[in-house]
């Protein structure tokens, strides 16, 4: 449409099922080729990707006809294939229901990139579930607790 103008981010977050610690260091860095892919592959920019073996936290650039929902689940599905097809795992590797967003404006955009640069650093003082609910806290979200996470 013409004279429309955003300027839109996204910090997002999704877990692996049960938490469990599956991706490893072998391969994470081509599954984070692989994300920004379909990120690209949808027109939207991947900013920036990180994480850890049991999450990832994304920073991306959205266009307002993109749909958050509808991008994360096509990230989670294609990306769970690609590492199944891989038999990077032995079993089947899938991502745990649902994901966080947080909006970001763009005077916090360094701290962000900064924030998801440091995961390893950050993980060696503070747990995912800290790292979570802090968050979840700090932007004011309601939510259940016992809803959070699935374990094995």
């Amino acid at each position: 449409m013409a004279n429309t103008y955003t300027q839109i981010y996204v910090h997002i977050i999704f877990a692996v099922k049960a938490r469990g610690n599956l991706i490893s260091d072998r391969w994470e860095e081509q599954l984070y080729k692989y994300i920004t892919g379909i990120v690209e592959g949808n027109k939207q920019k991947l900013m920036i990707i990180n994480g850890m073996p049991d999450h990832l936290h994304l920073l991306v650039g959205l266009k307002p006809d993109c749909s958050i929902s509808d991008l994360v689940r096509q990230i989670k599905c294609c990306s769970s294939k690609w590492i199944n097809e891989r038999r990077f795992i032995s079993g089947r590797f899938e991502w745990q229901t649902g994901y966080s967003a947080f909006s970001v404006g763009r005077y916090h955009l360094r701290a962000v990139i900064n924030y998801i640069e440091s995961q390893k650093q950050h993980h060696a003082r503070n747990s995912f579930k800290d790292e979570y609910v802090g968050l979840l806290r700090d932007n004011q979200i309601d939510f259940r607790e016992e809803y959070l996470f699935e374990f094995l």
